[in-house]
């Protein structure tokens, strides 16, 4: 690099130019030396010896170039298109790159007892939550690279199928849920705290606005069920009233006694109930079979389905906007998990055991595949592609090796031109 530096050529930027930039300063440093070999040439001949030099430095300078053109062109292909033996030396043996890479992989990277002891430096939990609590500048790409990659698989996923996993896994997580002791232990602690009294008094009222909005049918049933007599006699009315008034007596006594003896009986019921819910059998069976009845029914099935499609819907529009979701309750819990990965050493130690158990089963179990995918893959691309792929990253300096060739080759020329000249007069 530092005879790039001396003539120039370090200030060419590859990013800029590319392989195709560098190809063409390699290839026009080599078409300038035979330009300047014609002139020094016929300089020379007009008896101008330090015009030696120049024809000395530009015909290595060519040699060196076409040397260094000719070793560049054959790792990818035939120079010229001619098949000159050992040439093409990247897509003839593409198979072997494949097998010696993915061997590579194995015996470097994909041994178990090697993942272990790199991992046990590595302490995954407190980058994790540095990078949580305090993502860095770079993470916004990296975020919408993930929730695009995310975004992409629950889109390509089949809907039915997944969703079908989905709901069933719900249907069995209900059918497998035991909810006759929870709604016992439920209806005890609520009993306890008091938490039942706005529910009977909701039962209370409940009760007189239906007793009111009824009353026409109550008078009507008492009506047709008396004899002949009372109904000659106005009877019949006299008893429908006293059977609505002593209700509505009734019921406005319960709603302003806390101790009225009703509502005593209520809550006894309620008590021996919570307890039956949590230990009676019999009553454990009629409400698992009255479960049963309700996940059968069609309605809840429907009602499945639409938390999953809310989900999914859910997930995709996180997914597709994740600075959306990140300022919000998802991005604030996340930030809170990363401080706390920060502080807590005992969980930061288990995520990272879990951390390391976790890959080393899956190096374990999964390496000869990865290696065997990594070698199948190779072997599968074209002999174009592999050629693309390996010219497109290591082109651009395989080209400065052009480049250096060129200048050395022309400095060993000068060298070996001055030595001749020089020698016979220090004979």
């Amino acid at each position: 690099m530092a005879l790039l530096a001396r003539i120039g050529l370090d200030r060419f930027n590859p990013a800029q130019g590319g392989t195709r930039g560098m190809r063409i300063v390699a290839t026009g440093l080599l078409v300038a030396m035979a330009a300047t070999y014609v002139l020094a040439r016929s300089q020379e001949a007009r008896g101008m010896p330090a015009w030696g030099y120049v024809r000395a430095f530009a015909e290595a300078a060519m040699v060196g170039g076409l040397a260094d053109w000719f070793a560049v062109t054959a790792l990818f292909r035939h120079p010229l298109g001619l098949p000159i033996p050992h040439t093409a030396i990247i897509p003839r043996n593409k198979d072997r790159i494949g097998g010696a890479l993915a061997t590579f992989l194995r015996d470097n990277f994909l041994i178990p007892s090697v993942v272990a002891r790199r991992l046990r430096r590595a302490d995954v939990a407190a980058a994790a939550g540095r990078f949580l609590a305090q993502p860095p500048s770079g993470e916004g790409r990296l975020r919408e690279g993930a929730s695009k990659l995310a975004a992409s698989i629950l889109e390509s996923l089949d809907d039915q199928r997944l969703g079908g996993m989905v709901k069933g896994a719900v249907a069995a997580r209900l059918k497998a849920l035991d909810i006759a002791p929870l709604l016992g232990q439920s209806l005890r602690a609520a009993i306890a705290e008091d938490r039942h009294v706005p529910l009977l008094d909701g039962i209370i009222l409940w009760a007189a606005r239906t007793l009111e909005a009824n009353e026409a049918m109550i008078r009507d049933m008492v009506h047709k069920r008396a004899g002949a007599i009372m109904r000659w006699t106005g009877l019949d009315e006299r008893l429908a009233n006293a059977i609505v008034d002593g209700l509505n007596k009734l019921l406005a006594e319960m709603a302003e006694d806390p101790t009225h003896p009703l509502r005593a009986k209520a809550e006894e019921g309620l008590a021996t109930l919570a307890l039956d819910l949590q230990h009676d059998p019999a009553m454990q069976a009629k409400v698992a079979a009255f479960k049963a009845e309700i996940i059968a029914n069609p309605a809840v099935a429907a009602w499945i389905d639409g938390l999953w499609r809310q989900a999914r819907e859910a997930l995709l529009n996180a997914a597709r906007d994740p600075h959306a979701a990140m300022a919000g309750r998802l991005g604030e819990t996340l930030r809170q998990l990363g401080e706390t990965l920060q502080q807590d050493e005992r969980l930061r130690r288990t995520i990272n055991q879990f951390a390391r158990r976790a890959t080393v089963g899956a190096v374990a179990a999964y390496g000869d595949s990865i290696v065997r995918l990594v070698s199948d893959t190779i072997r599968g691309w074209d002999a174009g592609t592999v050629t693309d792929r390996l010219e497109a990253a290591v082109g651009r300096d395989l080209q400065y090796i052009r480049i250096n060739g060129t200048v050395v080759g022309g400095l060993v020329g000068v060298a070996i031109h001055a030595a001749n000249a020089w020698l016979p007069a220090l004979r």
